[in-house]
């Protein structure tokens, strides 16, 4: 189950659990829409894989008790704020690469 993290881990603006702009990579590193594209070039800082909106929990208990009020999201905030000149560097060769073949 994802933890629904309560802020971006690079800009650190607020993330209510229903966000749209939320993006994830497969280890569930967070970052808003704007970070994702724009900062990181759709290259994470972390592992090198690509992004994808994050999935949003229903907030009514529509079907055996899998809703945010039976599995809150988390208040553990990652805040990794990324070095945009090393990202940038890091990226330069892989971001041209779809995720799908990195």
């Amino acid at each position: 189950m994802l933890e629904l993290r309560p802020t971006y881990e690079h800009c650190n603006k607020a993330l209510p659990p229903n966000s749209t702009e939320a993006m994830i990579c497969s280890f569930e590193c967070t970052f808003c829409k704007g970070c994702a594209d724009d900062v990181l070039e759709n290259v994470c800082p972390n592992c090198g894989g690509g992004f994808t909106p994050r999935p949003i929990r229903p907030k009514n208990n529509l079907k055996d008790e899998n809703f945010l009020g039976e599995s809150p999201a988390t208040d553990k905030i990652t805040y990794k704020p990324v070095d945009t000149k090393e990202h940038q560097a890091f990226a330069k060769e892989i971001k041209t690469i779809p995720p799908e073949e990195r």
